[in-house]
C-alpha cells in the first residue's frame, strides 16, 4: 500500500505542476505575453482562451489534489488488494487524462468535447486526441469513488 501511495502523490504533485504551468498560460492569454519589467510587456500570443486556461489551472489542481487525498485515504479504505491497485491506478489514469482534456480542449474549436463536429465547433486531431482518452475516465471516475466511499464505510474497515 505505502508505494501505491507514493506513485500517487508523485502523480498528483505532478499533476498540480501542470496545472501551475497552465497558471502561467493564463497570465500570458491575459497580459498578451510576459512583463519583463514593470510596464515592459514581451509581446506574444497563446493558444486557447482565458476561461479555457482557467479550466485547466483550477481543474488541473483539483485533480491533482483528489489523487492525492485519495492516496493519503488509502490505509482508512477497506479495499481488496485488486481494489487498492485500481483504485491508485485508476485516479491517477482520470488525473493525466482529464489534463490532457483540458489542454487540448483549449486548443480545440470544439473544446475536445465530441468526436465530430458539435455547435461548439468543427472536431479535429487534436479534440479527438483531448477526448479519447478523456471519455473513459467520466464513467471510471465515478465508479471509483463509489469504491472508496463504500471502502471508507465498510463494517471491517481498521479503526
Amino acid at each position: 500500500m505505502e508505494h501505491l501511495q507514493r506513485v500517487m502523490i508523485a502523480n498528483g504533485l505532478w499533476v498540480v505542476l501542470v496545472a501551475m504551468l497552465a497558471g502561467f498560460m493564463l497570465m500570458f492569454n491575459l497580459i498578451g505575453g510576459f512583463e519583463i519589467w514593470p510596464g515592459n510587456i514581451l509581446e506574444f500570443s497563446v493558444y486557447g482562451t482565458t476561461e479555457g486556461w482557467v479550466r485547466a489551472h483550477s481543474g488541473g489542481v483539483t485533480n491533482g489534489l483528489l489523487v492525492i487525498a485519495i492516496a493519503l485515504s488509502l490505509p482508512k479504505l477497506n479495499l481488496s488488494d485488486f481494489q487498492q491497485k485500481l483504485t491508485a491506478y485508476g485516479f491517477i489514469y482520470v488525473a493525466w487524462s482529464f489534463t490532457l482534456f483540458y489542454w487540448l480542449g483549449n486548443a480545440s474549436d470544439n473544446r475536445a468535447l465530441t468526436f465530430g463536429d458539435s455547435q461548439l465547433g468543427e472536431a479535429s486531431i487534436i479534440s479527438v486526441i483531448g477526448f479519447a482518452p478523456g471519455l473513459p475516465s467520466v464513467f471510471l471516475v465515478v465508479v471509483l469513488l463509489f469504491i472508496t466511499a463504500r471502502g471508507v464505510l465498510s463494517r471491517s474497515s481498521n479503526p
